[in-house]
């Protein structure tokens, strides 16, 4: 059984370290959980993909890792030590940020902080890509999605669900 007080201040740290979005805390986050819960990087992008599925927050994914370290019990602590820290943060940042109103400050944090988002956004981009681009057909299917997604209104589910579709196609054909 894992230390329930060592889940907790994982996932709490990513959850105040999350500037961007969860996604911008992907790279810390899978090197956490192989550090302290010997999660393999693997195992990580299926939660990472599968959490992507439902709907609601795009880092509900923390709860099946949680899930996935300490059953049902562990995804109820991560789900409270990811979301609560940085909801609490959200509400006093957004109570501040209305209190300096249109000030050169504001402005000057709010230019800074836009390139650091994008950045640790596109580190958790690669994050998943390194683990799940694996050969051409994979890259492939990432640029078809990709471009749909840029040209097209299709529901990202429907991509997800057509791409998962043609890999257990293919997979099937091969063996």
């Amino acid at each position: 059984m894992t230390s329930w007080f060592q889940l907790a201040s994982v996932f709490s740290m990513l959850s105040l370290l999350a500037v961007g979005g969860g996604s911008a805390v992907l790279p810390e986050m899978q090197t956490l959980l192989h550090q302290h819960f010997n999660f393999s990087q693997t195992e990580f992008v299926h939660a990472y993909s599968v959490g992507q599925l439902a709907p609601g927050p795009n880092m509900l994914a923390v709860l099946i890792m949680g899930e996935m370290i300490d059953g049902i019990l562990g995804a109820f602590i991560v789900a409270l030590a990811f979301f609560i820290p940085s909801s609490i943060l959200c509400l006093y940042a957004g109570r501040l940020w209305t209190h300096i109103g249109d000030t050169p400050w504001r402005h000057c944090l709010q230019q800074a902080l836009e390139p650091i988002s994008i950045g640790l956004m596109c580190s958790g981009v690669y994050t998943i890509a390194k683990e799940s681009l694996v050969n051409w057909q994979s890259c492939a299917v990432a640029l078809v999605v990709g471009l749909l997604l840029l040209k097209t209104k299709i529901n990202p589910v429907i991509l997800i669900l057509g791409a998962g579709l043609l890999g257990f196609l293919s997979a099937y054909v091969t063996s």
